[in-house]
């Protein structure tokens, strides 16, 4: 896979939140698209490009009403990135996200999250809508089955974009 450009290159994590990274996930558990997911945003920070982090929250409540564990996970997220609160599956319906990705000057997302055929394939979806190239680190992300999880990554990434494993996404150098 070829460098990818850090000034139109952002990361977009998904749902990885203290509840959504605890439950019992396959191909791979939580912990290890949290350290892959990890990884992947230290190499963003590197480089200079962007980390976008989404978690849901559930529809008509307030905050202190979510569940515990909502919060995304602790050293997570570094100072002055930025948080995207959604209340569908996909990160882009009423969220700004895709205002904020474009001030970014953002024209490829790299994805990762949990889970991978709701809340990662339903915002790549629509970011392939919006004309976004997409690259989806495989082992950045997993799903309540392994079979779903082989089904997007398998069958519906590959129409978006390239699959990819973490160590074969690069970025051209410092922004």
């Amino acid at each position: 896979m070829p460098a990818l450009d850090p000034a139109r290159t952002a990361l977009v994590l998904v749902d990885l939140m203290e509840r959504v990274v605890a439950l019992p996930l396959a191909p791979r558990p939580g912990t290890d698209v949290l350290a892959a997911a990890t990884r992947l945003a230290d190499t963003f920070r590197a480089a200079g490009a962007p980390v976008v982090h989404i978690r849901v929250e559930r529809p008509n409540a307030d905050a202190a009403a979510q569940p515990p564990g909502s919060e995304l996970v602790p050293g997570l997220v570094h100072d002055g990135e930025p948080v995207v609160v959604k209340r569908t599956l996909g990160g882009f319906h009423a969220t700004g996200l895709h205002e904020l990705l474009t001030g970014l000057g953002a024209t490829t997302l790299v994805l990762g999250g949990v889970a991978t055929n709701l809340g990662v394939e339903s915002t790549a979806r629509a970011a392939a809508d919006l004309g976004y190239g997409l690259v989806f680190a495989e082992d950045a992300m997993s799903a309540l089955t392994a079979d779903e999880h082989r089904a997007s990554v398998d069958l519906g990434f590959p129409r978006l974009g390239t699959v990819a494993a973490v160590s074969a996404i690069s970025l051209d150098g410092p922004r």
